[in-house]
């Protein structure tokens, strides 16, 4: 099998697929706009990487030059004639998505990955063209979850399959890693922007901090990105900034030390499309406390697995800490039962043998 990969090299979600197809004996071919800077691809002789200098502006005006990406279309062409696919698989429904759908390949598969689905078609009227453009000329359509292709739907009358992007278990599992255990550590990885609700969670865990002044709290803020200034500035403002560590962007095999160290995990995003992060801290056996952001609510089980609480409530958040705080048991029954919906929904393993499978039926008819 051959499959032509459309995606930015760069993204951890392009680096699990592309490696775990190749690890299945699929050649793959990948077409990267981006620069590639990623050398575990080195390790595998079935992935050919041919990579452009495109610089992705996200803002409103960049989103429009998109359109200057069609000086990649001929390259394109060529990698098609060279590598004779089986399929093109295009991820993220704007971009890649309109270069799949110019370069007139059969079969096309089409991943929509988010902000492509829930920001780009709301700029303006040709934005929301182009992306049912996109969707028009794909034969098959696929969604990492159920929320994010009922948004989907509304450009589109087609089928759209669901792929979860869940982890591996093997590597995200629970250990005694836990360097203080005396410590009660709340933790966040997340990019440092405002649409993940970090500053929310800083103001709730300042709330934590006076409600417990015989606790030895900590905040562990992992991630980086363009509000980090603003939000340390924060934990100065409010006089907490002893107890808040930003410990910048971790690579994502070493994701599950900090898992294991953390108390209880919380994501407090305005706008999710699918919760990784979640599923990677159940897995781990940490509770979560999350936001009732959709992408949220499809994985985690409020009460169950964790808690959910409303978009930018502080106080429902500073509450749902302290029932942790409160109550081990309740902790460790929570990260329990977290990592036991991973293991039935969210199995990297079963979920690329699902893609695998959709290859071998679109090839097959």
């Amino acid at each position: 099998m051959r499959i032509l990969f459309l995606s930015n090299a760069n993204s951890i979600h392009t680096k699990r697929w592309v490696i775990s197809l190749a690890k299945r004996d699929i050649e793959i071919c990948l077409f990267s706009l981006e620069k590639t800077n990623e050398l575990d691809y080195n390790d595998y002789s079935r992935i050919t990487i041919i990579d452009g200098e495109y610089k992705n502006n996200t803002s409103k005006e960049g989103e429009i030059s998109k359109i200057t990406l069609l000086k990649y279309l001929p390259r394109l062409l060529k990698s098609i004639k060279e590598f004779k696919p089986d399929l093109i698989h295009a991820h993220f429904a704007t971009s890649y998505g309109l270069l799949g759908a110019l370069c007139g390949f059969h079969p096309f598969v089409l991943s929509v990955w988010g902000s492509d689905i829930y920001i780009f078609p709301r700029i303006s009227f040709l934005h929301k063209g182009i992306l049912k453009f996109n969707l028009a000329k794909a034969d098959y359509i696929l969604s990492t979850s159920h929320i994010m292709a009922h948004e989907t739907a509304k450009y589109t009358s087609k089928k759209i399959e669901i792929t979860p992007f869940g982890i591996e278990p093997e590597l995200f599992k629970k250990n005694d890693s836990k360097e203080n255990k005396e410590e009660f550590i709340v933790g966040t990885i997340k990019q440092l922007a405002s649409i993940y609700g970090i500053d929310t969670l800083i103001k709730s865990f300042h709330i934590v901090i006076k409600n417990n002044p015989k606790t030895k709290l900590k905040l562990q803020i992992i991630g980086d990105g363009p509000e980090r200034e603003n939000l340390q500035r924060l934990t100065y403002e409010l006089g907490i900034q002893q107890f808040v560590d930003f410990l910048g962007k971790v690579e994502n095999h070493l994701l599950p030390k900090y898992y294991n160290n953390f108390s209880v995990a919380v994501f407090l995003s305005i706008s999710e499309s699918f919760g990784v992060v979640a599923i990677e801290s159940m897995a781990c056996e940490c509770p979560v406390i999350v936001s009732n952001a959709e992408g949220f609510t499809e994985v985690v089980k409020d009460n169950e697995t964790g808690f959910i609480v409303p978009i930018r409530d502080i106080e429902a958040t500073a509450k749902a800490i302290q029932k942790f705080i409160n109550n081990d048991s309740l902790r460790e029954k929570m990260g329990r039962k977290g990592r036991e919906r991973v293991l039935n929904l969210f199995d990297w393993n079963k979920n690329v043998e699902q893609m695998v499978n959709i290859y071998n039926k679109i090839i097959s008819d």
